[in-house]
């Protein structure tokens, strides 16, 4: 009983942290629960490589807890593009395809992550329409945000 307590409090903890990521943003609670019975977790220790770039992608990742480095291969501080922390994603497009990653990712403090991969979110899709449509939509918003944030930071700014 106390068992089956925890197990529950650990759940609904667990989707309290998911609720907060703008991926799952309109997500019922149903809905929810659905998602995260598809997601792994994850833990790293501080300096653990998360993946490396020129990996071919098959997942994204949730930053439930921690902080990650994004940066050129082997290059920390000359290769730095961004630090990410809690409530941020990354690996994006490794839902979408099978191209390989453009940078190293490495666990920057000790992170626990919720990872979906993509052949699980191929099942979504197949099962779940609707709520991978939800997800959908919200990861294109998503990238749409981060293109026009790199055509500014280019000097391009044109409208995609």
């Amino acid at each position: 009983m106390v068992l089956d307590f925890l197990i529950f409090r650990r759940h609904s903890d667990d989707l309290e942290g998911l609720r907060k990521l703008s991926l799952f943003e309109g997500l019922s609670k149903q809905e929810l629960t659905i998602v995260a019975g598809l997601l792994h977790t994850r833990e790293y220790l501080t300096g653990e490589v998360i993946f490396d770039e020129g990996e071919v992608g098959q997942a994204i990742y949730f930053l439930l807890e921690g902080q990650v480095t994004i940066c050129r291969q082997g290059s920390l501080e000359d290769g730095h593009l961004t630090t990410l922390g809690a409530g941020e994603f990354f690996g994006e497009l490794g839902l979408l395809d099978e191209s390989v990653r453009t940078a190293q990712v490495r666990a920057a403090s000790d992170c626990k992550m919720a990872v979906l991969f993509r052949e699980d979110f191929h099942g979504l899709m197949e099962s779940h329409l609707r709520i991978a449509h939800k997800i959908g939509r919200q990861l294109l918003r998503h990238l749409g945000q981060r293109l026009r944030e790199l055509g500014l930071t280019v000097g391009n700014h044109r409208h995609l």
